[in-house]
C-alpha cells in the first residue's frame, strides 16, 4: 500500500516522468509511424535521436523533429478533464474537448487526427447515441495511449477503484473488454511507478506484474469483444523478449506480438519494449521508434510507464529540451493537480468500494 508519508515532490517528479517520458516516446516515433522496419532502416538507419519525417509521410509530413502528436496532446487533454470533473467524469465535456482538439489540429495542418474507435464513437454520439453505447465497438489503442493521467491520479490500491476510473473514462469511445483491459494495464503500471519506493511497484518489473492483474480486472468491464486476452498477451510478450538482445527483441515483437493499432498488439508490444529496455525511458522510446507500425503510440506507452518508474529527474535532459509542441509549465501544473487528487483519495479512502 502507498503510505501517507510519501513525499508529494517525489510523486510529482514521477508524474512528470510519466507525461514527459510518454512525450519522448511519442516524438521519437512520430516520423516512423506507419512505416515498415525495412523502410525505417532505409530512411534513417537505426533511429537513435529525434529526426524529421519524410516529405511524403502520410500523417507526419511537415512536422519538425521532436514534435509530439495526438498521443501526448490527448493525454494532457484527458488529464485536465479528469481534474475538472471532480469525483465523476464529464463525458459530454470530454467528447466536446476531443472534437475541439481535432478542429484545432486540422487548422494547424496536421494529418494525425482522431483514431478509428474515437472517431466512430463521436460520430455516433453526434447522431444521438448515448455515450454508454457509442463506445461499444472501440477496441483499438486510443484509450491506452492517453490513459497516463488516470494512473497518476489514482493510487495503486484499491486496484478496483483504479480500474473503475479507467473504465469510466473509456465509456464514450472504448467501452470494450479489450480496450479497458489494455488501458487498465497501462494505468496500473503508471500508478505503481508514481507510488515509488512506498510500494514494490516503484520498480518497473513489479509495475508490469501489477499491470497484468489490472488487465484481468479490466477485461470484466465493458462490452465483450473478440480478441486475444490482454493480460495473457502482456505476460507472454514480456517472457518472449526477456534476456534477448535489442535486435532480437525487436524482431520478435514485429514478427510475433505485432505493432498495429489493435490493442492486443500494441499494448503487449509496449510491455515487451519496457522489458527489453530494462525500464530505461529513453531506450524504450528508441526501441519503439524502430519497430515500425504504430511506433509513436507504442513509444508513448512504453516510455511513459518507464518514466513513471524512473521519474522526471532521471529523464535525459538533452532530449527533453528538444521536444516541440509541449508546454512544460502546463505539464508540471497538470502533474501537480493530478497528484493532489491522488493524495486526497489516498488520505480519505475515497473510491475504496468502487
Amino acid at each position: 500500500m502507498e503510505t501517507l508519508s510519501m513525499d508529494t515532490g517525489e510523486a510529482i517528479d514521477r508524474a512528470m516522468g510519466a507525461l514527459v517520458g510518454g512525450a519522448l516516446g511519442d516524438a521519437l516515433g512520430m516520423p516512423t509511424q506507419l512505416l515498415s522496419p525495412a523502410r525505417i532502416a532505409e530512411l534513417y538507419g537505426p533511429v537513435e535521436e529525434f529526426v524529421a519525417p519524410a516529405a511524403d509521410h502520410p500523417v507526419s509530413k511537415g512536422l519538425a523533429a521532436g514534435t509530439v502528436t495526438d498521443d501526448t496532446e490527448q493525454a494532457l487533454l484527458l488529464g485536465r478533464i479528469l481534474v475538472d470533473s471532480g469525483d465523476g467524469f464529464d463525458h459530454t465535456r470530454w467528447v466536446k474537448a476531443l472534437l475541439d482538439w481535432e478542429r484545432e489540429v486540422k487548422a494547424r495542418g496536421s494529418y494525425d487526427l482522431l483514431g478509428p474507435s474515437t472517431k466512430r464513437a463521436i460520430d455516433a454520439i453526434n447522431d444521438g447515441v448515448p455515450a454508454e453505447e457509442a463506445g461499444r465497438s472501440g477496441d483499438t489503442n486510443g484509450a491506452a495511449m492517453r490513459i497516463a493521467p488516470v494512473g497518476i491520479m489514482m493510487p495503486p490500491e484499491p486496484l478496483g477503484a483504479l480500474v473503475a476510473k479507467v473504465a469510466e473514462t473509456c465509456r464514450a469511445t472504448h467501452n470494450t473488454s479489450i480496450a479497458i483491459a489494455s488501458a487498465a494495464a497501462v494505468a496500473a503500471a503508471i500508478s505503481c511507478g508514481v507510488a515509488g519506493g512506498d510500494v514494490a511497484g516503484g520498480d518497473w518489473r513489479a509495475a508490469s506484474d501489477r499491470a497484468v492483474v489490472a488487465a484481468k480486472q479490466g477485461a470484466e468491464r465493458g462490452h465483450w469483444t473478440t480478441g486475444g486476452d490482454i493480460a495473457a498477451r502482456i505476460d507472454w510478450a514480456r517472457g518472449l523478449v526477456r534476456g534477448k538482445a535489442v535486435t532480437d527483441g525487436i524482431r520478435l515483437i514485429v514478427d510475433l506480438v505485432g505493432t498495429g493499432v489493435a490493442s492486443q498488439e500494441s499494448v503487449p508490444a509496449a510491455f515487451a519494449v519496457l522489458e527489453i529496455a530494462g525500464g530505461d525511458p529513453w531506450q524504450a522510446a528508441v526501441i519503439s521508434a524502430n519497430l515500425g507500425g504504430d511506433t509513436d503510440t507504442i513509444g508513448a506507452i512504453a516510455a511513459g510507464m518507464a518514466g513513471a518508474c524512473a521519474g522526471f529527474s532521471r529523464l535525459p535532459r538533452e532530449h527533453v529540451a528538444r521536444l516541440k509542441g509541449l508546454d512544460m509549465a502546463q505539464v508540471r501544473a497538470l502533474a501537480a493537480d493530478l497528484v493532489a487528487v491522488r493524495m486526497a483519495k489516498r488520505g480519505s479512502g475515497k473510491d475504496a468500494a468502487a
